[in-house]
């Protein structure tokens, strides 16, 4: 996200959180970000929603580790949930260990679909498909830029031991 962009702080409230789980009022993001919401936020699931290309609002929970969980438009709330793969990225003599739910779950951590995550890496549909299916491993080269992703995003390693 680009320094000054109108969520920014909504950003940096949520990288400052270390709750799993934060509920914000309609009202407490627009204090922290200055501005009002626009009427789509409040009343259209779409808005809040965890993919992020070219939506700048989701790039701040995404960023920040977040997803949105539930949109309550009666109570004019957000709950956003801290995203937790359900395995986290093994490394063995220092370097990632990619596996089908690893990537799938960086994927699924940056909001993305197959088609968009392919976009992102340079590669087809197809080799996120086989990757996320077991039927092929990444190159050395796209490993290596998955865990360049994966430090970006502060996705969770664990040391074999």
């Amino acid at each position: 996200m680009k320094e000054g962009s109108k969520y920014q702080p909504l950003l940096n409230f949520l990288h400052r959180n270390n709750q799993s789980e934060i509920t914000l009022s309609f009202a407490e993001i627009e204090t922290l970000i200055k501005d009002t919401l626009p009427n789509s936020a409040k009343s259209k699931r779409a808005w809040w929603s965890n993919r992020s290309k070219g939506a700048l609002q989701a790039l701040s929970w995404i960023e920040a580790g977040y997803r949105v969980g539930d949109v309550d438009f009666d109570k004019q709330c957000v709950t956003f949930r801290q995203f937790i793969t359900s395995e986290e990225v093994q490394l063995v003599d220092g370097k990632v260990v990619w596996n089908s739910k690893s990537i799938k779950a960086l994927r699924l951590q940056m909001g993305l679909t197959q088609a968009e995550f392919a976009t992102q890496l340079g590669v087809r549909q197809a080799t996120v498909s086989e990757w996320e299916n077991g039927i092929y491993e990444p190159t050395r080269s796209k490993s290596k830029h998955l865990e360049l992703v994966a430090q970006m995003l502060g996705f969770k390693y664990q040391e074999e031991s």
